[in-house]
């Protein structure tokens, strides 16, 4: 065999439909976010964004919790329009006062949501940050400012390890049964070239390995080791030989699957599955008497997933279209 496949994962908690979940972090927390929400789960999936390096993902959590003035100290205009250092590119707004109204919404959201969540997905990208020369201050996002702007520097394990754990007091009186799953993201940062990207992941997976160790609430998810050590082969990349491909996404969803659902759970995805390409299916003639054997047949097999899925939207949907055409 022509491969070193990942040992078996073992999780000490399982996932169901009932569950609510947030990812947060960088690409793999979108990917995976965008597979749970498909597949039905009450998820906040990805809800500030792209966000690569771990002491802005903390800080934006806390922020949610506790709002500061760093929100105010992070805005900025460009080109007529209002961003936040603090967070990502697609907040923004044509004034002050609607982006702060839009942040102050999300952070609420989050808020609402982490403090009844099961399990907080957390994907580090990397240890690279940049912070602003005039007052040292902490960014997300540059948003195209001139690089002169800001001092780049390398987190190192002590940072990230601190500033999880001063997070992690915070959230302990909203949710103190809350489990954390952390993972390092498989997408190489080569704009920082493989050297330092290289430091950049050692750092992220080192301090990964001493939170999951130092706390039973905190867990590791080997994304990072799947794509670089199992499946180890371009092709499961994308053409642009960085981000994994929907081959590969699809195999560290199947690994993902395996630590956390059970095998009930596995069973209504499967099903939910079959149904969604059903409704998937776009008719030549939706007059045809055929389809609407056919959409009565979805509705059945909806109607069957009722109660163990938040599927309101889609029965009316097809109920709608049996009305008009029937």
């Amino acid at each position: 065999m022509f491969r070193t496949p990942i040992e078996d994962i073992g999780s000490t908690f399982q996932i169901t439909h009932t569950d609510k979940l947030i990812t947060l972090g960088s690409c793999f927390a979108e990917e995976i976010g965008s597979r749970l929400l498909s597949s039905k789960f009450n998820i906040e999936a990805n809800p500030f964004g792209t966000i690569f390096n771990p002491l802005s993902v903390f800080e934006l959590i806390e922020l949610s919790l506790e709002p500061s003035l760093a929100i105010e100290a992070g805005m900025i205009e460009r080109d007529g329009m209002h961003y936040n250092l603090k967070f990502h590119s697609s907040f923004r707004n044509s004034s002050k006062e609607g982006l702060l109204e839009i942040i102050n919404k999300k952070l609420e959201e989050v808020k609402s949501h982490l403090a009844q969540a099961k399990v907080l997905f957390i994907t580090f990208g990397t240890a690279w940050i940049y912070e602003t020369k005039a007052h040292e201050m902490l960014v997300a996002n540059c948003h195209k400012l001139p690089q002169k702007q800001f001092n780049k520097r390398l987190l190192n394990v002590d940072e990230i390890v601190s500033a999880f754990f001063s997070l992690k007091e915070m959230i302990q009186p909203i949710n103190p049964n809350l489990q954390i799953v952390l993972t390092v993201s498989p997408v190489r940062h080569t704009k920082e070239t493989l050297t330092l990207n290289s430091a950049s992941k050692s750092a992220l997976r080192l301090a990964c390995h001493y939170l999951a160790d130092m706390s039973e609430d905190v867990h590791y998810f080997p994304s990072y080791e799947i794509m670089m050590d199992d499946l180890r082969d371009y092709r499961f990349y994308e053409k642009d030989m960085i981000h994994p491909n929907e081959q590969a996404i699809d195999y560290i969803w199947d690994v993902f699957s395996k630590a956390f659902f059970s095998k009930s759970t596995k069973q209504v995805i499967t099903e939910w599955e079959k149904v969604r390409q059903s409704l998937n299916h776009r008719p030549f003639n939706p007059n045809n008497k055929r389809h609407q054997v056919f959409l009565n047949k979805t509705l059945t097999r909806l109607q069957s997933l009722k109660g163990r899925l938040n599927i309101e939207e889609e029965i009316k949907k097809v109920q709608s279209q049996l009305k008009k055409h029937g």
